[in-house]
């Protein structure tokens, strides 16, 4: 029975080995040589220093000075992060999302874009469309005291425009550039 039992420990320990500390180390220092900035998170730092998020997950702005990220199922958390699971016939999610029209829909507007009423899989997604973006100027431009087109241009300026796929605006980095502009501080 030794004989059979010593050539499965040792196997198992020469994979543990392997798989659990040699390869990890491998990616992990291979990710940190090649990809620095995505290995550590895609933090986003102010003029400071300080780090203000993540370019990859959403989180909560509060007040009317700033764009709002689609809603998250999980509050923004990324431990509970995912979508809300309710199905398209479940008046629950459509109680939440006419709650949202009323929040954000304006006279005169059209309609609220999808994204700023709906939630993403992950309930965490960062980005907006530009159209869901621009549906937001009225409210910050005269929030900050100052003219739409000025936000425009920063929306423009922050539009990412990947190979496949829309068009996108990163929320916390369209925020961060209205914090840091001395000129689109809001007026009190």
């Amino acid at each position: 029975m030794f004989t059979q039992l010593r050539p499965a420990l040792s196997l198992l320990a020469i994979m543990t080995l392997i798989t659990g500390v040699a390869y990890p180390l491998t990616v992990t220092g291979i990710g940190q040589l090649a990809f620095p900035a995505q290995a550590n998170g895609s933090l986003v730092q102010d003029a400071t220093g300080q780090v203000r998020g993540s370019r990859l997950l959403a989180q909560a702005f509060e007040g009317a000075q700033w764009f709002q990220p689609r809603p998250s199922a999980a509050a923004y958390a990324t431990v509970a992060s995912g979508a809300s699971n309710l199905a398209p016939s479940n008046p629950l999610l459509a109680e939440r999302i006419a709650a949202q029209v009323r929040v954000l829909g304006r006279e005169g507007q059209g309609p609220v874009p999808m994204a700023l009423v709906t939630t993403s899989g992950s309930g965490l997604d960062p980005h907006l469309s530009p159209a869901a973006a621009r549906y937001q100027l009225s409210r910050v431009a005269q929030s900050r005291g100052i003219a739409r087109e000025r936000l425009e241009s920063l929306i423009e300026a922050h539009t990412q425009r990947p190979l496949v796929g829309p068009a996108v605006v990163n929320v916390l980095a369209l925020n961060q550039a209205l914090a840091e502009n001395p000129s689109l501080v809001p007026t009190e």
